[in-house]
């Protein structure tokens, strides 16, 4: 089977994408009448985002504590996520290996040619040859999708609110320009609000489409749904015995994980990146039923 769009995902992640964009364009049209200053918030979050985009593969990987690994290191490993690059048509990413005890895998970078593709020690011995596989081609989806590119570009707008409600706080806080501004301030204030939690909102939903497509796209390159519903199950089983400490050492690269170790203790749990399990094991039997024909 082709790799093949599921439509309706698609104009999920599409109205998304346009909710998002209206909802910064209202944001731009509100600074521009109420608070032409702003602007300069507005250019440091573009610098910020480009940071993010460049260099994400990097900061994702010192903040796990991933390490790139040569083909001598782990030549099993290299040769399956090969045999899946020519199945995707992607280029090969670079390897890295996260020493933790939380079963999970991860892939980063701004395009095909600068991915990186991670798992951690312990999902290797975990899952079995053919699960192994589902996982790194739902990761090598997410590296096809320009998903990396795909969230970076949603969380723009959310950044700027933030960074105007942080900037409102802290001149209030120290008595700053705002109370001069009047009316026009606390307007800013209240709609950058708004307009984050909106925003945060957006982005959630479409994280949650994007990990339903790499779910599909992994279905697609191995022709197996079923391995990787195998996985999921069984790295969602070990997640529940995983010790909070080990999760919370990871927790602030849940979004990047096919399944969010989350350790029980954090508000993170309330705004999930990733869909319940159970709907993206109907997901993946849908695509079964659709490479069997039916």
């Amino acid at each position: 089977m082709e790799w093949k769009r599921d439509w309706g995902l698609t104009a999920r992640v599409w109205l998304t994408g346009l909710l998002l964009l209206i909802l910064y364009l209202v944001f731009m049209t509100v600074l521009l009448a109420f608070g032409a200053g702003y602007w300069l918030i507005v250019l440091l979050a573009v610098g910020i985002g480009l940071v993010q985009y460049f260099f994400s593969d990097r900061m994702v990987l010192w903040t796990t504590g991933a390490r790139i690994i040569a083909e001598d290191e782990y030549p099993d490993l290299h040769r399956t996520v090969e045999k899946l690059c020519k199945e995707a048509d992607l280029p090969m990413p670079k390897i890295a290996i996260m020493q933790s005890p939380v079963p999970n895998a991860f892939a980063t970078g701004r395009s095909p040619k600068h991915a990186v593709v991670a798992c951690t020690d312990s999902i290797m011995r975990l899952l079995n040859k053919d699960e192994l596989e589902a996982v790194l081609a739902h990761e090598l989806s997410h590296v096809k999708n320009r998903d990396i590119l795909t969230m970076t570009l949603a969380s723009f707008i959310a950044m700027i609110a933030a960074m105007i409600m942080q900037s409102f706080f802290f001149s209030a806080l120290f008595g700053g320009n705002n109370q001069k501004n009047g009316g026009a301030g606390i307007i800013i204030w209240i709609v950058s609000i708004i307009v984050y939690a909106v925003s945060t909102l957006l982005i959630l939903a479409l994280s949650r489409y994007r990990e339903f497509a790499a779910d599909r796209g992994s279905a697609l390159i191995t022709k197996n749904p079923h391995a990787l519903i195998s996985a999921l199950n069984k790295i969602s089983g070990r997640m529940d015995v995983v010790p909070v400490q080990a999760k919370a050492k990871v927790e602030s690269a849940n979004a990047f994980f096919i399944i969010p170790a989350l350790s029980g203790n954090t508000i993170m749990e309330l705004f999930s990146t990733h869909p319940p399990l159970e709907k993206r094991i109907a997901n993946l039997e849908k695509v079964e039923a659709e490479l069997r024909g039916f």
